[in-house]
């Protein structure tokens, strides 16, 4: 009978870590940014990514925030997402989310003069990733 104690724990475990997963696909179904924001975000992707990358060098940013450029990264290339692509909305807006936080995080404490000093696009684009980030101009 000991057997059963561990099929007990290990179905709880499971079934935890399920309705936290269900959790989270539930708040950012509702949280999800309206697709005017996100095509916005896309357009300004190729300009976002030098900035990210002039980041991730500079060696007078944060090592904090080129920590957590290079975990983005990580996460950005790994094959396996919060939620799996494939699924419909939620599959990309997972990646906005987490992009979203970890630019929120980075810019607060790099600061808005790092920032714009490492911004390649237009000043509109600028403001963009700023709103897109919920930092205000």
């Amino acid at each position: 009978m000991p057997w059963s104690g561990w099929w007990l724990t290990g179905g709880g475990i499971i079934g935890g870590l399920l309705l936290i997963w269900i959790a989270l696909v539930v708040a950012l179904w509702t949280h999800k940014p309206d697709d005017l924001r996100v095509r916005e975000a896309l357009r300004l992707l190729p300009d976002l990514i030098r900035m990210l990358r002039r980041l991730a060098v500079d060696p007078d940013v944060p090592r904090g925030v080129r920590v957590r450029l290079w975990l983005l990264l990580g996460y950005l290339l790994l094959p396996i997402d919060l939620v799996p692509d494939f699924i419909p909305v939620l599959g990309c807006v997972d990646d906005a989310v987490v992009v979203a936080l970890a630019l929120r995080s980075i810019t607060r404490r790099a600061g808005a003069a790092t920032l714009e000093r490492h911004w390649p696009g237009t000043p509109a684009g600028l403001a963009a990733i700023r709103a897109l980030a919920g930092i205000p101009p």
